[in-house]
């Protein structure tokens, strides 16, 4: 139940100000373009200012990769107690075709109490939760013990270096908890899938397409990995069955190049290579090094039938199933605060997919709840939008489980 210093300070949470600081971070385009060479950049230039003139206090700032940072700021009570992270990302995925979006990707608009954009649910309406939710702790001048901290990070979108440089830097160190507010639509996710993802190549010989025979054709060779890695995802959902919060394992396909890259394709020439990128998601019960072990034995049996087939794999993330238990302060204290500014039962989940929290909990061992606002299903699709009810909901909880998580 809410006390009246708690109803004090959520309304701190001003509806304006959280639509337009959602909608401001929308219309900055955080894209890689190794094309245009756009970054992150622009964005986390927009946030530092707006620390700078809104909490008046001078975050740190860490260079991850060229034109691309990390925003850590660390405020402490001067108490001692817990250490509360908020955790986000800057970048976003690309915005697709263009012209298959009703509404502008980068517009920021508003259509029926939606805030539409590429990045508005995954996860620019999550980063102003976090940006607003210090804002009311620091401005309405709660007294709270411990410290908060801030880390909105780089490169989520892809290999998560900016979590692991986070990590080594040692901000990580004295966490005790974290608030990771990914599109979840306020559900408590007390788990992420584990992941490996892949890159594949498959050797041939490149041969004129009207004389196949005097090459060696990779394609061919492809279409029996995929199937053979098909059967495989079958096998894993026969003996692993669907978890109560992730879902079913899987073994995905992602993106195939035959030729790879820099090489043009040619409708003429039967190509030298072909690469392939495969996504694997895991759930509780299963083993990586078991997956690693079952697809270098499926492939050596392919190998078996055919002297030419020839592969070589690389592993480009290894990432491990993590969860938590629904005891865990965090949890708990969350799940209150659901039930008290809802009126409802919280709901429980897990993450279909791995988040940056993924590496605080299995590296740093932090609990780390993942409960932002933003339809589970629309991150990455086009016309990707936030309710700004869930929104303003979703601020609401971030701020009266802070207060009490830190009290």
């Amino acid at each position: 139940m809410l006390s009246e210093k708690e109803r004090n300070l959520l309304a701190f949470i001003d509806e304006k100000e959280l639509v337009e600081l959602t909608q401001s971070l929308i219309r900055i385009d955080s894209v890689i373009r190794p094309e245009t060479g756009n970054t992150e950049a622009k964005v986390v230039e927009f946030i530092v200012n707006w620390i700078k003139t809104e909490l008046k206090l001078e975050p740190e700032i860490n260079e991850v990769l060229p034109g691309r940072e990390n925003i850590i700021l660390k405020m402490d009570s001067g108490k001692p107690g817990r250490t509360l992270m908020f955790e986000g990302h800057t970048d976003v995925v690309s915005e697709g075709v263009r012209s298959l979006w009703k509404h502008d990707p980068f517009g920021a608009e508003i259509e029926e109490r939606k805030i539409y954009g590429r990045g508005s649910c995954d996860m620019k309406a999550g980063v102003a939760v976090n940006l607003l939710t210090v804002k009311a702790m620091l401005k309405s001048g709660v007294d709270f013990n411990g410290k908060m901290v801030l880390g909105i990070l780089c490169d989520e979108e892809d290999l998560m270096l900016g979590v692991q440089d986070f990590i080594k830097r040692g901000h990580a160190d004295d966490v005790d908890a974290c608030l990771v507010s990914e599109p979840e639509e306020n559900q408590l996710c007390i788990s992420m899938k584990g992941a490996l993802r892949i890159k594949l190549t498959v050797h041939g010989r490149m041969a004129h397409g009207a004389m196949p025979l005097t090459g060696i054709n990779p394609n061919t060779r492809l279409a029996w990995i995929i199937m053979a890695f098909q059967e495989y995802e079958d096998s894993l959902k026969e003996l692993y069955g669907k978890d109560e919060y992730l879902g079913w394992p899987s073994v995905t396909f992602t993106v195939i190049q035959s030729p790879p890259p820099p090489e043009p394709p040619q409708l003429n020439v039967m190509p030298g290579e072909s690469v392939a990128y495969i996504d694997i998601r895991t759930i509780p019960g299963q083993d990586h090094k078991e997956i690693k072990e079952s697809l270098d034995q499926i492939l050596a049996e392919l190998e078996s039938k055919d002297p030419d087939f020839k592969v070589t794999m690389e592993y480009l993330a290894d990432k491990p199933v993590v969860s938590m238990s629904m005891d865990e302060p965090i949890v708990f204290i969350a799940a209150e605060a659901y039930r008290d500014i809802t009126g409802k039962k919280p709901v429980y989940n897990g993450v279909p997919g791995a988040t940056d929290g993924t590496y605080l909990r299995d590296l740093k061992g932090i609990p780390c709840l993942v409960n932002g606002p933003g339809p589970r299903h629309m991150p990455h699709q086009t016309d990707e939008y936030v309710e700004i009810d869930k929104l303003i909901e979703s601020a609401k909880l971030y701020l009266l489980t802070s207060y009490r998580f830190l009290n």
